[in-house]
């Protein structure tokens, strides 16, 4: 395999703990520890990248990682729902969260549909098939199950039955033709040996 890409998952906030959509608040403190413990673990890498978001730039720096912002990591836009728990739209909005959960075209909340986000996970990863070298991308769970997805080839329907914990590895391969799912929601202990090929 010529082309390798790491996708790390950002580390939990307040917002995470609490079951709301993300804002562009703060790693909590746990996450910046736990974060720093993984230091070291990680191979070298070709090109380090990060999404926008402040948790995403947060968690790089606590892994020590000088990473190159790049747009297409950025996390699912939720407009209007960014910053309030699930019940509280459920609440307020039960079709518009019906129609979030059962189309993934479905973008009741104002900012990017499930589709719009597969969208820009594929072509990163379409554009990485022209690239040798390895990858390190910090990212969110939604651009990673959306990635898992497009390797699959399986229905944007199945991210839901995708569960991707704060600070896990997911890691694919390619040969220049097709990606390979090689680990999926890998974490690092703190006295991990450094991740091998």
């Amino acid at each position: 395999m010529l082309i390798r890409l790491t996708m790390i998952c950002n580390g939990a906030t307040a917002a995470t703990r609490k079951g709301a959509f993300p804002s562009d608040e703060p790693l909590e403190p746990r996450s910046l520890t736990q974060a720093k413990a993984m230091r070291g673990t990680l191979r070298r890498a070709d090109r380090l990248w990060t999404a926008p978001s402040l948790r995403a730039r947060q968690t790089a720096e606590a892994l020590a990682l000088d990473a190159w912002v790049e747009p297409l990591l950025a996390d699912q836009a939720h407009g209007s729902w960014a910053g309030k728990s699930f019940e509280e739209v459920q609440a307020e909005q039960p079709e518009g969260i019906a129609a979030w959960l059962t189309d993934p075209n479905a973008a009741p909340h104002g900012g990017e549909s499930l589709a719009d986000v597969a969208r820009r996970a594929s072509g990163l990863m379409d554009r990485l098939m022209a690239e040798r070298g390895h990858t390190i991308a910090l990212t969110h769970a939604s651009v990673i199950r959306a990635a898992i997805l497009h390797v699959l080839g399986a229905p944007l329907a199945a991210c839901w039955k995708i569960d991707v914990e704060p600070l896990s590895i997911t890691d694919f391969r390619s040969d220049g033709r097709r990606w390979v799912l090689r680990a999926c929601g890998v974490t690092t202990p703190k006295a991990a040996k450094p991740l091998r090929p």
